[in-house]
């Protein structure tokens, strides 16, 4: 048998080749609202009593334990999905939600823009989902589009009506906020929930010792490999 040998100008080849071969710019996928070390999300009240639920407006989680920002952006990306785990209130549970809170349990993703003095600009939301279907388990919804989102937004969730998605009885360094006026944080059947995109409103009430659980899943923009110029980059370079 005979041997092929390889020339300079076939080994020159192959390296280059090897060279040619484009770099895989790999994007992140990770959930918000998850906390490091935790096995899983606690369970949300009801049907035991007392049977709270999330009620009439918009919230996000501020701190679980030692972790703060649990909902905020950490990486430009786009969320593709949002997970939410739903307590089974019983029939005479739910008859007083619907009756008191303006009807059928429903709730939809909602991203948030802050700004000072706790006020944040409603930048988008996801489609709204009746949750009754799905009570009693963790439920995960895909966006018919996915929503982008810039590092520092933060994700919060809309409840027109009432959501059995509020964990009670934490320790007392877990805390959410709600779009509730100063003086209005004990009217929990006002409606408060933001529902138009652009709106601006304050996020003064923060209730401590409980935990709303949902969570956003996002898949990071991938990052263009070092040294490649992109348009942004071209468009920096072209200003005098």
């Amino acid at each position: 048998m005979g041997v092929m040998r390889k020339t300079p100008a076939a080994i020159a080849a192959v390296v280059a080749t090897t060279i040619a071969m484009p770099a895989i710019a790999v994007a992140a996928i990770f959930e918000i609202g998850t906390v490091q070390g935790e096995n899983a999300m606690p369970d949300p009240a009801c049907p035991a009593k007392p049977c709270l639920a999330i009620s009439r407006t918009t919230g996000y989680q501020v701190k679980v334990g030692g972790a703060r920002d649990t909902h905020v952006v950490k990486e430009d990306g786009r969320i593709v999905a949002w997970t939410i785990k739903l307590s089974r209130p019983g029939k005479k549970q739910i008859e007083f939600f619907e009756k008191n809170l303006g009807g059928e349990s429903t709730a939809q993703l909602t991203v948030l823009r802050p700004g000072n003095k706790l006020y944040a600009r409603i930048l988008a939301q996801g489609e709204p989902v009746a949750l009754e279907p799905y009570f009693g388990q963790t439920a995960q919804f895909a966006l018919q589009k996915s929503i982008p989102v810039k590092k520092g937004n933060v994700i919060g969730i809309s409840v027109p009506t009432w959501a059995p998605a509020l964990s009670i009885n934490q320790p007392g360094t877990v805390s959410w906020r709600a779009s509730r006026p100063k003086g209005g944080c004990n009217d929990f059947a006002k409606p408060t929930a933001q529902l138009g995109m652009n709106n601006i409103t304050r996020f003064f009430c923060l209730y401590r010792t409980a935990r709303l659980t949902y969570t956003a899943t996002v898949v990071t923009d991938p990052k263009p490999a070092s040294g490649v110029e992109t348009d942004t980059s071209r468009r920096r370079g072209s200003r005098g």
